[in-house]
């Protein structure tokens, strides 16, 4: 998963980097506020790591920002030593999910950032998602339809698996590009568009078949299930 943290101290953002690849995400570092809300026009992250008192602009006014923005609630987690009632109270009335007192320990943010993503990614975090009658098997690659295979290739298993892990939600194409072909790959959008249109094709992602496959113009693809 992509987690965004918004950290101007290098020893703590070195250090909540190393926590972040030692969960097996990718760690996306940002110094200032302005920086971060630039990025989060863009690109989609799974979590958010947020100090307070950054350069630019607030992790306050972020979280704002983002939970007037964003269609998807990404879960936020305050890291900061604005530890007075009155700032816990005001992050969390904002839309911050949880808040956290510096200085880190690594145990207690380890759990926290745990708890957040499986709250709020309950299929990704599963070896197998079931979806309006799809049936898709992480260990295996392997994609079913009402219970009868469907082939695919390994890059359209992994743009499917990542579409139907988070339906409704607007995935941009940085994330796709490194979800399935990693972050150092060199794959234009024109490939990416080509395995969608494959995807959708061989897996019948039609509103007669239950589902719309959208393209968000200059953004990227959000998977609808229209039973839901």
């Amino acid at each position: 998963m992509r987690i965004a943290v918004l950290e101007d101290d290098n020893s703590q953002l070195e250090l909540i980097r190393a926590i972040v690849q030692a969960l097996g995400h990718d760690c996306h570092p940002f110094e200032s506020g302005l920086d971060i809300l630039d990025a989060l026009g863009r690109e989609s992250y799974d979590l958010l790591v947020l100090d307070w008192g950054v350069p630019g602009a607030t992790g306050f006014e972020v979280v704002k920002w983002v939970r007037a923005n964003l269609d998807h609630r990404v879960p936020v987690l305050f890291v900061t030593d604005h530890t007075q009632e009155q700032d816990v109270v005001a992050a969390l009335s904002a839309g911050a999910d949880d808040y956290m007192a510096k200085p880190v320990r690594v145990a207690e943010l380890l759990a926290r950032m745990n708890a957040l993503l499986r709250r709020t990614y309950p299929h990704a975090l599963r070896k197998t998602v079931e979806l309006g009658g799809y049936r898709l098997d992480l260990q295996t690659a392997r994609v079913r339809h009402n219970g009868e295979p469907v082939e695919l290739k390994l890059k359209e298993f992994l743009l499917a698996y990542n579409l139907f892990s988070n339906p409704g939600r607007l995935l941009t194409r940085g994330y796709l590009l490194q979800a399935v072909w990693g972050a150092d790959a060199d794959v234009s959008s024109r490939s990416l568009d080509t395995h969608i249109s494959r995807v959708r094709s061989r897996l019948n992602l039609r509103p007669e078949n239950g589902f719309r496959l959208l393209a968000v113009y200059s953004h990227g693809y959000r998977l609808e299930w229209l039973g839901a």
